[in-house]
């Protein structure tokens, strides 16, 4: 084991072997690492999480996060990564590592998940967008082996056919569980004979699909398949995501059951402020991080507390700037703030005084913060 620090967070990161290594298309590929017997306690993951991947790219150490294709019960790690480019980092993956290399990854992470509920009767919907689709599967493959009531809807959006990762997997999913699940593909840079398929998934193309595909439902006649939806899952970019979380909200889905994982860094919040805030000027924060003391001076309370800890200078860890992914997690130890809406934070982290650094704004003059908390 290795402790990394790793978003302003010590990180252990054990040494795994890569069991198997699969070109996809012409852009992505996967790996298999394998647990070793003494790790598998380490190891355990839920549906839908990432872990950390250490490795050596132009001379250089970089850690990237990447969502498990994998489900549990398949007690193994799958990834399907992504190469941007040439010259990116994830392209120095692919070429220098092998079969039987050993990497450095970290314990599972992440809250991109769902309770389990085996006995009830449940409707969930899954949007995906490009490589966006590797925790969804996940999710899917979970639900289908462990929830035999649940029905899924998944919508995929890529490029064109050739960029559709995991074709003869879905397609086997939905024709083994066909009472269960159904598939339907997007494409934004392909003809599709019906108009519907065509283009981005967006909010005019979920009027379209609740409108065209969930509608009847054979269930219950008085009502449609989209009044039954129990949980959303969003997983690609952050404008797709910020697009579906508010047509979906707008639908009538309930913000607590949206749930989305965003795959780069993105500054926009994913819903609008609707709350108005006093001013308060001449605002003074201090905060604790890898065991040093900081001091900040902010002209007043405009702008979210990691902006402008950011905008100054501070090495602040941070990941999206959207309240998706907890790594400006932080406890506030005096002073208030106002913490707008997160996808992260659990009620009873927050009655402990754990805030989001990204989604806080200063309601006293003076702030202290902790972000060494664990």
């Amino acid at each position: 084991m290795e402790q990394q620090i790793y978003k302003g967070k010590l990180t252990p990161f054990h040494w795994l072997k890569i069991a198997k290594k699969e070109k996809l298309t012409k852009n992505t590929f996967s790996l298999e690492l394998e647990i070793p017997e003494n790790l598998k306690e380490n190891f355990q993951f839920e549906a839908g999480q990432y872990i950390s991947v250490k490795f050596q790219s132009h001379g250089e150490s970089i850690i990237n996060d990447y969502s498990m294709t994998s489900a549990p019960y398949e007690q193994k790690i799958n990834l399907a990564i992504k190469i941007n480019s040439e010259e990116s980092a994830t392209s120095q993956l692919f070429y220098n590592y092998e079969t039987g290399d050993e990497i450095l990854v970290s314990e599972p992470n992440g809250r991109f998940t769902l309770v389990s509920k085996p006995h009830e009767f449940r409707t969930i919907v899954g949007f995906a967008a490009g490589i966006g689709i590797t925790p969804i599967l996940s999710h899917f493959k979970n639900i289908l082996h462990n929830e035999s009531r649940t029905r899924l809807f998944l919508f995929y959006g890529n490029k064109n056919t050739e960029d559709l990762l995991y074709r003869d997997l879905l397609d086997d999913l939905a024709k083994r569980y066909n009472d269960r699940l159904q598939i339907f593909y997007f494409y934004s840079q392909e003809k599709t004979a019906d108009q519907l398929f065509y283009g981005r998934l967006d909010a005019k193309k979920l009027n379209l699909i609740i409108n065209q595909i969930l509608h009847l439902d054979d269930t219950d006649e008085e009502s449609t398949i989209w009044d039954a939806v129990d949980e959303v899952l969003i997983c690609g970019k952050g404008e797709m995501i910020k697009t579906l979380a508010n047509a979906c909200y707008h639908h009538g889905i309930p913000k607590k059951n949206i749930h989305f994982e965003l795959f780069e860094e993105f500054n926009d919040d994913i819903y609008p402020i609707e709350k108005e805030f006093p001013l308060i000027t001449d605002v003074q924060v201090d905060f604790k991080m890898l065991g040093k003391m900081y001091q900040a001076h902010f002209r007043d309370n405009r702008e979210k507390i990691l902006q402008q800890l950011l905008t100054q200078g501070f090495p602040v860890p941070y990941s999206c700037k959207s309240g998706i992914c907890g790594s400006c997690e932080c406890t506030l130890e005096e002073g208030e703030v106002e913490l707008l809406e997160n996808e992260y934070l659990t009620e009873k982290e927050e009655g402990q005084g754990k805030i989001l650094a990204c989604m806080s704004i200063a309601k006293t003059k003076k702030i202290k913060l902790n972000f060494d908390f664990n």
